[in-house]
């Protein structure tokens, strides 16, 4: 029986209470249904679980490493790379496959808008073209919204937001499922091809974490298949070290930068960390980019010359006519200011935005209907603005995919068409290369200030995109412009090359919008293939990050932060040593005795007041006088699996009957286990005795009550635990600490703040 309120758990972002529809039903009354929803950013939700990093060392699991051998570690880790070669070939197809797709759609789509505007423009009545354009882009628009929308929510947006999340040990619903991959791949490539402000690098990040999590598990359930292969990973432990390859994968797919893939699920993903993890990410990283560079190759029809490593290409800087020069920097550190200005301008009004959908858009149709009313306005935008542009470049001799006459001369093209009229990777590198003087400063203004509020209004609908090239294309324009009037200034001096500084330009407002550092230095220079750059791009996002993060948070942390997730950052909020683990944890804890009555597990379990997924095991001594001390720790989900293979003392002795649980039969269950309403047990069941010893974990990491909140957030966050239990002098369980507990306390404006917690 599905009850609303297991509807809200299931995943739901937007958070709707489903018993309005109920009323609505029962009573005729006017305005049941709320139009607004409050929704307060100072909340954490309780509806995300933790993943655990910890591995349970009870007595199958010594057991097991005691019949394992030599050899077949070896066979483990040797299907470690196996998995990791998959996970980067994988996703490097499903790169080409949204490149492909995305390149001959949006070529059908320019090439019929375009000879429309011809035909048009020689006999007049170009609204025409102006309502086929617009219609187009919301038709398709309109399909990768409604698939999003009603099928599967997390798809929506970049996805980064929720694999950082994931990485950093949050389980959010849903998101490394195969729904969400193809959804999330039909979803980009519709929101490109009809025109939205938005990249499809992003998603590819998203993508290649669940073909990770895919991968490495052996199984699908949304297929409801099990392949019976990679058994021995199916746990928390592996499955998030996977993922956190396959997020680097996505990027060096994206963006033909293998290193700065490894950086970056360095930097913004994963929490633990080591040497061998580090070189089995890159792998797959590198055979991602190497797989799409060739599949790409033969596709171009070059089949031996590997000329296109990433989804965006931003062609070669030379390094001999695009020096620069000492006296440069101080303007490159300049232009890091301006982009973190606007960086932080681009996150304030996305902030409010966001708010204002998630009070007042919350149903899926008026979720389809914004996209629609985006894409027309987008499509609008940049037909007014090329209609009322009189910038006119000649033809020969410049690199235009679809080139726009309108009311030029014969032999020449209209050069704000070649801004809007393509898909934004091709802007990009054309604001990157083409020769001096190919831009109105005009033109550049009026698009630099139109795409700056579409690409604002995009990011967050209810279509799957990312803000990264949209944020390049902003950055590159008024970086462009920049290097113009720098020209004008200088008396067109050699050094003022305006391609110099569109990238740097690029580069500070990618920072200012999304503050990542090391991993966006190292993508940079990658995708540029240039070394040169290196310094002054490391300074633009150093100052670009150091000012905005003064104004406003990056974009994906206020992402995080809106939807109420518990996140854990790096450090302890610094002000909180006075704040000790008494005062932190959650009490009172509900513990099981060793040898417990079954009922009373069921009871506990049953509890949804008390939802807990964790339980110390105490001592069960009758004798009142001695104390109940800590003897381990046990999961839910294994007392579920106990419950439900009926593992009772009394049926011990039938040994014949019963063969022991393996480790086998806990990783079978996992990821989704069961829920207790499901397992039946019967009256004379409940009179049964259960023993926790062999099964629960006999050495759980505790803290005293007196330790400070920078010691226990150390310790959690860097074992990656899910339960933390706390004790007094005699070892008696006092309290429990979890990732709620410890994710509450925040640094505000007024110093440190306490978050109050929400079902929702």
């Amino acid at each position: 029986q599905l009850t609303p309120s297991s509807f809200l758990r299931i995943g739901q972002l937007s958070n709707v209470d489903l018993n309005e529809d109920i009323h609505e039903l029962e009573t005729e009354l006017p305005r049941q249904r709320p139009n607004e929803i409050p929704h307060n950013e100072k909340l954490l939700s309780l509806k995300y679980e933790s993943l655990d990093y910890d591995n349970s060392e009870n007595q199958l699991f010594l057991e097991e490493e005691r019949r394992i051998n030599h050899a077949a570690f070896r066979t483990v880790e040797i299907k470690r790379w196996v998995i990791c070669a998959m996970i980067g070939i994988l996703t490097g197809l499903v790169a080409c496959f949204i490149d492909i797709v995305v390149e001959n759609l949006a070529g059908l789509k320019y090439r019929v808008v375009k000879d429309n505007i011809d035909k048009f423009t020689a006999k007049g009545g170009l609204s025409f073209s102006l309502l086929l354009w617009a219609t187009l882009n919301a038709s398709v628009v309109m399909v990768g919204s409604v698939i999003v929308a009603f099928i599967e929510p997390v798809a929506a947006g970049s996805g980064i937001p929720q694999i950082k999340c994931y990485l950093n040990g949050v389980k959010i619903p849903h998101v490394v499922r195969l729904k969400t991959l193809v959804i999330k791949v039909c979803g980009v490539i519709l929101s490109v091809v009809g025109g939205l402000a938005v990249g499809k690098e992003g998603p590819m990040i998203h993508s290649g974490s669940v073909i990770a999590a895919g991968i490495s598990q052996g199984r699908s359930t949304s297929l409801k298949r099990d392949f019976k292969i990679f058994e021995y990973f199916r746990r928390d432990t592996e499955k998030r070290d996977f993922v956190s390859a396959g997020a680097a994968a996505g990027v060096s797919a994206a963006f033909g930068a293998p290193v700065g893939g490894v950086l970056f699920s360095l930097e913004e993903g994963a929490s633990f960390w080591n040497q061998f993890l580090t070189w089995r990410i890159f792998f797959a990283s590198m055979i991602s980019t190497f797989t799409l560079n060739s599949v790409l190759s033969v596709y171009h029809g070059n089949a031996w010359d590997l000329s296109s490593p990433g989804l965006i290409n931003f062609g070669r800087f030379d390094s001999e006519k695009m020096g620069y020069t000492i006296q440069e920097i101080p303007i490159f550190i300049f232009m890091g200011v301006v982009g973190g200005i606007l960086g932080a301008l681009f996150n304030a009004l996305n902030y409010w935005l966001t708010m204002f959908r998630i009070r007042y858009i919350h149903r899926p149709c008026l979720q389809v209907v914004e996209a629609m009313l985006v894409a027309a306005v987008t499509a609008t935008v940049g037909f007014v603005m090329i209609y009322c542009s009189r910038d006119c470049q000649p033809i020969q001799g410049s690199s235009v995919a679809y080139p726009l006459q309108l009311f030029c001369a014969d032999g020449e093209y209209n050069s704000m068409a070649t801004a809007f009229f393509n898909t934004p990777e091709k802007s990009v590198v054309n604001l990157f290369h083409d020769p001096p003087g190919s831009y109105n400063p005009m033109t550049l203004g009026m698009f630099t200030l139109m795409y700056f509020f579409l690409a604002c209004w995009t990011y967050g609908l209810t279509v799957s995109a990312g803000v990264f090239i949209p944020s390049l294309l902003i950055g590159a324009a008024w970086g462009r412009l920049f290097g113009i009037s720098l020209s004008y200034l200088t008396k067109g001096s050699i050094w003022a090359d305006p391609g110099k500084y569109a990238l740097m330009g690029a580069a500070a407002q990618l920072g200012g919008i999304v503050r990542m550092t090391l991993s966006l230095t190292v993508i940079m220079m990658e995708a540029t293939g240039n070394v040169t750059y290196g310094f002054p791009i490391m300074l633009v996002l150093m100052t670009a990050k150091i000012v905005g993060d003064y104004f406003v948070e990056g974009l994906y942390d206020m992402h995080i932060q809106l939807q109420s997730v518990p996140f854990l950052h790096w450090e302890a909020p610094v002000t909180s040593h006075s704040l000790t683990a008494r005062e932190v944890m959650s009490t009172p804890v509900t513990c099981l005795r060793r040898i417990e009555r079954v009922g009373t597990v069921v009871d506990i379990l049953s509890d949804t007041s008390s939802n807990h997924n964790g339980f110390p095991v105490v001592e069960s001594n009758p004798d009142t006088t001695q104390v109940a001390g800590l003897r381990g720790l046990i999961l839910r989900s294994q007392l579920i699996v106990l419950l439900k293979h009926k593992v009772f003392v009394e049926r011990a002795n039938l040994s014949l009957v019963q063969r022991r649980l393996k480790l086998k039969d806990f990783r079978d269950a996992y990821p989704r286990f069961p829920p207790i309403q499901s397992i039946h047990v019967s009256q004379d069941e409940r009179e049964c005795m259960i023993d926790l010893s062999e099964f629960m974990n006999p050495s759980p990491y505790t803290v005293p009550q007196e330790a400070s909140l920078p010691r226990v957030f150390k310790l959690f966050r860097a074992l990656g635990l899910r339960h933390l239990v706390v004790v007094d002098n005699r070892n008696e369980v006092v309290g429990m600490v979890t990732r709620k507990d410890l994710a509450r306390y925040r640094l505000g404006k007024e110093g440190l703040e306490e978050l109050s917690l929400a079902q929702t």
